[in-house]
């Protein structure tokens, strides 16, 4: 069952409405036009995502790989108790989990996106990174030629209100002066959206992000090592 109308009509009224009786009585309508739609979604890109990486999460459940529809409230000034987006991601490990990098695909009223990205890139990670684009790692060479040659995803993130890397090349600095960093494609295509040719389309744009995620990973892979190594350390003392 591909994603359609009913999917963002139920996505608005049950933020509208914002209540746990009003979504208990409409449990079968979430479960039939919001979970069944992303569950498929997420079989359907399962077999091209493991040939990005072999070790995602690809089980098609909420916590697994679907977002829940409410919201955590307890570090918010937002009180209201479910979201009018959902989202699905393929990476290593828990979900919502910050240390990896995932590839993911969203949908609300506005329309749906996807890409590539962290949760919440550390300072930490960001740093590390920044070393590798700085010696001209091979994974990120492979990375910004792959993002230089294609027309479909943007660079997102926050930059530095001054410049830090004014010595470097234009190419270089536009990953280097990011305090965070994604990739996303934003499309309003709800004729896509609501056909059985989503999937196919998400994934072959998808593919093209390949080795950018491969350096995102490996600069959280050294990031992690860098971490374990300290806590070894400090635990050694």
């Amino acid at each position: 069952m591909p994603f359609s109308r009913e999917t963002l009509d139920f996505l608005v009224e049950n933020r509208l409405r914002d209540s746990r009786a009003w979504f208990g009585e409409h449990k079968a309508e979430y479960q039939k036009w919001v979970i069944q739609p992303l569950k498929e979604m997420v079989e359907a890109l399962t077999p091209h995502m493991l040939t990005i990486d072999d070790q995602f999460v690809t089980q098609p459940r909420v916590d697994k790989t679907i977002s829940r529809i409410w919201r955590d409230t307890r570090y918010t000034h937002d009180p209201s108790l479910y979201r009018d987006s959902m989202w699905i991601i393929f990476k290593r490990g828990r979900m919502h989990a910050t240390e990896v990098p995932g590839i993911y695909f969203d949908l609300g009223p506005y329309g749906f996106s996807y890409g590539c990205g962290f949760y919440h890139a550390s300072t930490g990670y960001m740093n590390t990174l920044r070393q590798m684009i700085l010696r001209d790692d091979p994974t990120y060479k492979k990375a910004q030629a792959a993002y230089a040659r294609q027309r479909i995803f943007a660079m997102e993130g926050e930059c530095y209100k001054r410049p830090h890397f004014a010595d470097q090349p234009g190419e270089k600095a536009q990953w280097l002066e990011r305090r965070n960093i994604g990739f996303s494609k934003e499309s309003r295509d709800f004729d896509l959206l609501y056909s059985n040719r989503l999937a196919q389309a998400v994934a072959k744009d998808l593919a093209v992000l390949e080795p950018v995620y491969r350096f995102l990973l490996a600069a959280a892979q050294e990031e992690n090592m860098r971490d374990a190594a300290h806590a070894a350390l400090e635990g050694g003392k």
